[in-house]
Formats: C-alpha cells, structure tokens, sequence
C-alpha cells in the first residue's frame, strides 16, 4: 500500500521518540528520518521503525449503541477548515486578487503558496490544492502584470 504524509509523519514521530530516548544515534536518526519522506509504501516505513516501540496500542472499546436517527453522510457535512493550511488560503485568496489589482498581490501569492505546499508536505495537513491554484495564478497574474508593463512602455 502506498504511505501518505500521514504516515510517514507517524513514522517521523517514532523515530523522534526513538532519538529523544537515546535508541538511535544523531547519525542513524537523520539517515532513517530521510528514508522516511523517501518511502513509497507503508511496509518500507514498517521496516525503519520496526526495532522501536511503536507507543501505547489503542484500547478496544466496546460497539455503540445503535441510535434513533441514522447517521448523516459525511459527504453533506460542510469540510471543517481548522486542518487546511492558514497560507494556502492566502495563496489562493491572493491568486484571485492578482488579476483584480492587475498583478500586485501575485508575488504575495507565489510565495505563500510554496511556504504552504512545504508544509502540508511537512504536516499533512489540508489545502495542497489551494496552495498549487495560489502559485499558478500567482504566477499568471504576474505575466499579466509584465505584459500591461509593456503595453504602457510601448
């Protein structure tokens, strides 16, 4: 199967741990944590922390209880923004604005929208999605923002 960012920030963790502990050396630590964000699957990650403790197994808890009302879809629920990245939001919002002030908040835009996609990568939270539409539209409100400089020049 293949790893998410997740997955591979859980792995980050118990290599930390292991580090902090004193299991891994410096060295070991920085070349396992670097195999980490390299891994493709989930067994290639099972494989750097296989010989440290994985912390507490969660609990088995009892099943709930049927209740009156069937649950609501979760594809009708409005998506919650407290996990989406603060800056891919502002990459976006200042993507759309770019054209709108004719490429001055492009830039703006370009650099949030990187400092965000690092991130996600780093964190896995949300908004890779709006982090990439920032950067490209960032960068096309910039060619428009050239191309009126030349218009005005000539």
């Amino acid at each position: 199967m293949l790893a998410a960012h997740a997955d591979r920030e859980r792995a980050v963790d118990v290599l930390r741990a292991g580090f902090a502990e004193g299991r891994l050396k410096q060295g070991e630590y920085e070349q396992r944590v670097e195999q980490a964000y390299r891994a493709r699957t989930v067994g290639e990650l099972g494989v750097l922390v296989a010989d440290l403790p994985q912390g507490p197994v969660p609990q088995q808890t009892a099943p709930a209880k049927p209740s009156a009302t069937p649950p609501v879809p979760r594809t009708f629920l409005p998506t919650p923004l407290s996990d989406t990245n603060p800056k891919s939001i502002g990459a976006l919002t200042f993507g759309v604005a770019g054209f709108a002030t004719v490429g001055v908040t492009s830039i703006p835009a370009v650099v949030l929208g990187h400092m965000a996609r690092r991130e996600i990568r780093r964190t896995g939270e949300r908004g890779d999605g709006m982090a990439i539409g920032g950067v490209v539209l960032g960068w096309l409100g910039l060619v428009l923002f050239v191309v009126v400089l030349i218009a005005a020049a000539v």
